[in-house]
């Protein structure tokens, strides 16, 4: 089973109403939604935002970030730590260490041109693991992700039962892998345009599972 975090903000407002009992996530960066999505969806995700501040030059002060998510973080909500799009893995890892949230209501991102030693740390840590697309591995299904993502299912599921794993943006491989959950702004920024209901067009979405297993696959960067 996947769960599909639709993201927000869904305009104009009143659309949102049709979307009761989703789940969704909300950014850090535009919270505007967030006390509907709390009182109406099944569960919430809070993005961190780093990625938006990240390509918008703005700097973040990540203290304001655990004030906000204070009085609203409770189960079965879960937010992401925050990270550092194109940092080290000692920038990323301290902010972890940092990090004040319980272990089950946070989640640690392992971005895909980190080594695989860093994955299985983050997949030892009690949190959940979210997949962040980057580096050479940035185009989300592409075949240079897609094999990375293999190996990285290939490192995981070698150490026994899979941890929960969140691929960011990946609604649309979500029937690719075993992710437990999944975000897009798909809905958001599409049901618009094609002329449709949002609830209708996450209800097909949500309808599309993904395998609940993996076994091993050989790849090309095993081969070699």
């Amino acid at each position: 089973m996947t769960i599909h975090y639709h993201g927000t903000p869904i305009n104009p407002h009143r659309e949102i109403f049709k979307m009761a009992g989703k789940h969704f996530c909300v950014s850090f960066t535009d919270p505007r939604q967030l006390d509907w999505c709390l009182k109406n969806g099944q569960s919430v995700m809070i993005d961190n935002g780093a990625f938006s501040m990240f390509t918008q030059g703005v700097e973040v002060n990540w203290n304001d970030f655990y004030e906000f998510l204070e009085p609203v973080l409770c189960h079965p909500h879960w937010a992401i730590i925050p990270d550092v799009i194109d940092g080290t893995e000692e920038e990323n890892d301290k902010l972890i260490d940092d990090c004040t949230l319980p272990e089950d209501l946070s989640a640690a991102v392992w971005h895909l041109n980190e080594p695989f030693d860093r994955l299985e740390k983050l997949a030892d840590s009690g949190r959940k693991v979210c997949f962040g697309s980057s580096g050479e591995y940035w185009q989300v299904g592409s075949a240079q992700w897609c094999r990375r993502v293999d190996q990285a299912f290939n490192v995981l599921v070698k150490r026994g039962p899979l941890p929960w794993v969140h691929m960011l943006r990946g609604m649309a491989v979500s029937h690719l892998y075993p992710f437990a959950s999944v975000d897009s702004t798909n809905v958001a920024r599409n049901f618009k345009s094609n002329h449709t209901c949002p609830e209708y067009m996450a209800r097909r979405i949500d309808a599309i599972q993904g395998p609940n297993s993996w076994y091993v696959k050989e790849t090309q960067g095993e081969l070699i």
